[in-house]
């Protein structure tokens, strides 16, 4: 079974420009590991909105402690 297909949410262009701010250079996989990791927080967001008994996410619900 092969792996399946995530759907890219972040800017590639504007995440690299923002990177290499930091005069660091980006590897070829760097931006799928960030894209997983916004799909992550979306996750988290919307289960945390349900736990507090709301439909909506807040931008409280993205803050992980």
């Amino acid at each position: 079974m092969g792996k399946k297909e995530v759907e890219m949410l972040i800017v590639g262009s504007k995440a690299k420009a923002a990177l290499k701010d930091f005069e660091v250079n980006v590897a070829s996989d760097a931006l799928d590991g960030l894209n997983m990791v916004v799909h992550w927080y979306i996750e988290q967001a919307a289960k945390r909105a349900g736990q507090n008994g709301r439909k909506t996410v807040r931008a409280h619900d993205f803050l992980v402690m």
